[in-house]
């Protein structure tokens, strides 16, 4: 190959980004993964409760856990969706404590906002439109950030976690919530099977929507590994980072510190 050559093959490579197993253009992906959720917002809740089968609030309560917020802290729930996280750190840091719920896509921070302000949440709480590339938040701002089950649909993850170590207090931790990598062959065969033949039905029965949810399974695999992950971490700048495998791995809680 010539040195042309390689050369329009690496701006190919730069130009494009995987949706799902297909590799599309990256100025493309934000609209395809916003149609997707824009679609499911409606049924979220339900189908998390049915694709766990309950077991997401066990995976959520560990992070909150892991998350050492206390009251007044600032918190920045991204990708936060329906706003679970939120509810549950909004009782923790109480009134001198506030937290944004941010997520890119309008129509979930819509169901999320009308949840919570069903739940009586209003007084700390906030909702922000934002893209996890490029937070619109100050310098070293939040004590704690979580995002659970967004960062696999981030365009440029490791421009996504740059934003993040940016905005976190010195001090503060980050908790990526995601779904990761069986740790033992046999249940990454079942989890496969699950994923790609009953996983859709589920979603075409419940939402009306089996594209969405087939789109959902193949991000998952797309997906990098438990310790990929933890080495784009670090290389954004964050440290003592590790990672708890939840469920065999099917979900995995990385945390990193910024000092």
């Amino acid at each position: 190959m010539t040195d042309m050559t390689q050369g329009v093959a690496q701006d190919a490579d730069q130009n494009t980004t995987h949706f799902g197993f297909r590799t599309v253009n990256k100025d493309e992906k934000v609209g395809m993964v916003a149609n997707v959720f824009h679609s499911v917002a409606a049924k979220y809740d339900i189908m998390n409760d049915v694709m766990s089968m309950g077991i997401h609030r066990i995976w959520k309560r560990f992070t909150i856990d892991c998350s050492g917020v206390r009251p007044g802290h600032r918190v920045l729930d991204l990708a936060g969706g329906t706003g679970d996280l939120t509810a549950k750190f909004s009782r923790i840091v109480g009134e001198k404590g506030q937290v944004v719920l941010a997520d890119i896509n309008n129509s979930m921070l819509n169901v999320g906002r009308d949840k919570l302000r069903d739940l009586g949440i209003v007084g700390n709480v906030n909702y922000v439109q934002a893209n996890a590339e490029e937070l619109p938040f100050p310098d070293n701002y939040f004590d704690c950030i979580t995002i659970g089950f967004g960062l696999r649909n981030v365009t440029d993850k490791d421009k996504a976690l740059r934003s993040m170590y940016r905005v976190l207090k010195p001090g503060g931790r980050l908790l990526v919530l995601e779904f990761s990598k069986p740790v033992l062959e046999p249940l990454s065969k079942v989890y496969d099977a699950y994923s790609f033949h009953l996983l859709p039905k589920m979603g075409e029965i419940i939402a009306n929507d089996a594209e969405s949810y087939r789109y959902l399974a193949e991000s998952i695999r797309m997906h990098p590994d438990q310790d990929t992950l933890k080495g784009m971490m670090e290389t954004a700048g964050f440290e003592q980072t590790k990672y708890f495998n939840l469920t065999g791995g099917i979900v995995a809680l990385h945390r990193g510190y910024k000092f």
